[in-house]
C-alpha cells in the first residue's frame, strides 16, 4: 500500500501540502541532505522512495541496526558507479540512523559533501540529542507527526478498496465501530493500522464484513507502548511533571495514565514524584515529600495494579499543594558558588574541640550556644567562612508553610540587625 506518488501520500501537509517548504523544494528539484524524525508508521521510508522515484534517483537503503562503515562504504562504491555508468545520482537511506556511533556518522560527511550521494536518515529520537553537528550542518531536518483519523480513515477506505495492492478483490466492508475501534488502536501509526486491518481480513469471510467482535479479540495487548529511553519517554514524564508544577490534577493524573498506558514502569513514575515534592512544592507543604515517600512504598509493596493509585493519590495531592521552588533554588545557589570559590577553611569558632590541643589552638572558642541565646538564637552570629560574605540563599515564597517561614525569617533578621548596631554603638559615641 505504499503511494505511488504525492497525493496518495497520507499526511504531513505541514510539510508536503501546497506551498510547503519540503513540496516546493521537491517540485523545483531542489533536492538536498535531509532528515526525517517522527514517530513509528508516520511514512518516513515511504517518504524517501517517494522522493528517488520523484527525482528518478538510484535508491540505496541501509538499516543502522545492522549495517557498519563497510556498508557505508559498499553503498558509497554503488553510488558511483551509477553515476558512472547513467549520470544518475543515489539517494542514500539510513533508517534508525540514530543508532550509528559518531564515528559511524562521520562516515558519511565526505560523499555527502562532495555529492557522491544525497543522504536521507530516518530517526525516531531527537536529532539534537543523537545526531553529530556536523551531520546536522549537512542536513535539513523534517519532523514527521502521528497520523491524525482522517489520514487513517483515508488509508482504510484505500487499502479496502484497491484490487491490486490492498485487500479490494476480498470485497470486505468494515462496521462503523470496528473501524473506530481500528482507529484508536494505531494510534497514529499506519503500519500498525495496515496489519491490524490484514489480520481482521483474514478471519472475514470473502464478500462479508469485519466486525467489532473480531477486531476488538486481535487487541489482546492494545497499550501504546514506547522506548523507556525514548523521546517520547521523556516528553510525557515532562508534561506530567509540569502539569504537576502548574497546579492541574486532572492534566497530571492524564500523564500519568499515558505512561502506565505505555508500559511505562510505575516505580520510576514514584521516584519522580518524589523529586517534584522536593523540587516544585518544598517547605510550602513539607506534607508533600511524606506523602510521595509513601506512595513510592506502597507501590513497591502492593505492586501493580493496586500500587498506582497510592502514586496518584501523590500526583493529585502535589498538583493540588502550593507551591515553591525557594528550597531548588537556594540549594542551587549554594552549589554555584561552592563550584566557583575557594575551598574556605572553617572558622575556629565553629569547629568542634575534643582534645586539649585543639582547645589551644582556638577551636569551639567563642562559640555561641543557640539554645542559652533568648529566642534560642545566637543574633549577629555568622556562620559563613570568614572570607566569604553572608549569601541569603533561601527566600520563602508567599505561600503555604513558607509564608510563616518567611514571617520568622524576617523577625529573625531584625534581631541580626539590632545586635549588630547594638555591637557598633561604642565606637560611634
Amino acid at each position: 500500500m505504499r503511494p505511488k506518488n504525492l497525493d496518495e501520500y497520507a499526511g504531513q501537509a505541514h510539510i508536503l501540502g501546497a506551498g510547503r517548504p519540503l513540496r516546493v523544494a521537491l517540485e523545483q528539484g531542489a533536492l538536498h541532505s535531509m532528515i526525517f524524525w517522527g514517530p513509528p508508521g508516520v511514512g518516513k521510508t515511504t517518504l524517501a522512495r517517494l522522493i528517488a522515484t520523484l527525482a528518478d534517483a538510484h535508491f540505496e537503503t541501509i538499516s543502522a541496526v545492522l549495517a557498519g562503515v563497510k556498508d557505508i562504504r559498499n553503498a558509497v562504491d554503488l553510488a558511483r558507479q551509477q553515476f558512472s555508468l547513467n549520470g544518475r545520482q543515489t539517494i542514500l537511506f539510513v533508517d534508525e540512523v540514530h543508532r550509528f556511533n559518531k564515528a559511524q556518522q562521520d562516515a558519511f560527511l565526505p560523499y555527502v559533501e562532495d555529492g557522491t550521494l544525497l543522504f536521507i536518515g530516518a530517526t525516531t529520537e531527537n536529532p539534537s540529542f543523537e545526531l553529530n553537528n556536523a551531520l546536522l550542518s549537512r542536513a535539513r531536518v523534517y519532523v514527521l507527526k502521528s497520523l491524525d483519523d482522517e489520514a487513517l480513515d483515508g488509508l482504510l477506505d484505500r487499502a479496502l478498496g484497491d484490487s491490486e495492492r490492498g485487500l479490494g478483490q476480498l470485497q470486505l466492508s468494515l462496521e462503523p465501530q470496528a473501524r473506530r475501534i481500528l482507529l484508536d488502536a494505531a494510534d497514529g501509526d499506519a503500519r500498525r493500522l495496515l496489519n491490524l486491518l490484514e489480520i481482521a481480513a483474514d478471519l472475514a469471510e470473502q464478500g462479508g464484513t469485519i466486525e467489532a467482535e473480531q477486531v476488538s479479540d486481535l487487541l489482546n495487548d492494545s497499550r501504546r507502548r514506547f522506548d523507556k529511553g525514548g523521546e517520547a519517554f521523556y516528553d510525557q514524564i515532562s508534561a506530567l511533571h509540569k502539569s504537576v508544577r502548574g497546579s492541574n490534577p486532572d492534566a497530571s493524573l492524564y500523564w500519568f495514565a499515558r505512561m502506565i498506558d505505555g508500559g511505562c514502569d510505575p516505580l520510576y513514575i514514584a521516584r519522580r514524584v518524589v523529586r517534584m515534592a522536593s523540587e516544585d512544592i518544598g517547605n510550602a507543604d513539607p506534607r508533600a515529600l511524606t506523602l510521595a515517600l509513601n506512595a513510592w512504598d506502597v507501590q513497591e509493596r502492593l505492586g501493580s495494579p493496586e500500587g498506582e493509585l497510592a502514586v496518584a493519590q501523590a500526583i493529585s495531592y502535589l498538583a493540588c499543594a502550593p507551591k515553591s521552588n525557594a528550597v531548588y533554588n537556594a540549594f542551587n545557589a549554594a552549589m554555584r558558588d561552592v563550584a566557583s570559590q575557594p575551598s574556605f577553611d572553617v572558622p575556629l569558632h565553629l569547629r568542634n574541640a575534643p582534645t586539649k590541643l585543639m582547645k589551644e589552638l582556638g577551636y569551639s572558642e567563642g562559640y555561641r550556644y543557640a539554645h542559652t541565646e533568648p529566642d534560642a538564637y545566637a543574633a549577629g552570629e555568622d556562620y559563613f567562612p570568614e572570607a566569604l560574605e553572608p549569601r541569603a540563599y533561601y527566600q520563602p515564597v508567599p505561600r503555604g508553610l513558607e509564608l510563616k517561614i518567611g514571617q520568622k525569617m524576617q523577625h529573625l533578621r531584625q534581631l541580626d540587625s539590632a545586635s549588630v548596631k547594638k555591637r557598633r554603638k561604642p565606637a560611634d559615641d
